[in-house]
């Protein structure tokens, strides 16, 4: 008899020990709470942790492909902020400014398509997203030179590059 109520009294103590958490009203330090319940923005760690754990659960079969491309764009929208945060965090506001202006310039300097953006190759004559021509300047006189055939420039009359 003794036995069986020792085993009963260890039985009660695990299953109060497992439910416990559950009528607790306190909320553990490491997942931190915003005013409205949610939870605060992830570290950069934690956004790329789950970029990581959303590939592998596509690769193994166990996440759907519409599920993946929703879940990956959330979170890829929530690493960009966390960095971007932690950047602007360590980055002190002049050098902050410095790389923006840094940025201006290179943009201005390697010029654009106008429906795609700024292009990474400078010397391009058309854009390699469109194929469109993007107008350049003469480099004897500056002028702007915007057809696409051009072989001497309108205003000075220089040999253009081909």
């Amino acid at each position: 008899m003794i036995p069986l109520l020792v085993g009963t009294a260890i039985a009660l103590l695990a299953v109060g020990f497992v439910l416990v958490p559950l009528f607790r009203d306190d909320v553990p330090a490491s997942l931190p709470v915003d005013s409205d319940g949610d939870r605060s923005t992830p570290s950069s760690d934690d956004a790329v942790s789950a970029l990581r754990e959303i590939e592998f659960d596509r690769a193994t079969g166990k996440l759907s492909e519409t599920d993946y491309t929703v879940l990956k764009a959330r979170y890829t929208t929530e690493a960009v902020e966390a960095m971007r945060a932690d950047e602007a965090e360590s980055m002190s506001p002049e050098v902050s400014d410095l790389a923006e202006q840094a940025i201006l310039r290179y943009r201005k300097r390697a010029g654009g398509c106008e429906t795609c953006g700024p292009r990474p190759e400078s010397d391009a004559v058309y854009c390699s997203t469109c194929g469109r021509y993007l107008p350049g300047r003469c480099s004897g006189c500056g002028a702007m030179v915007t057809e696409s055939a051009a072989r001497f420039c309108a205003s000075c009359g220089k040999t253009l590059a081909a």
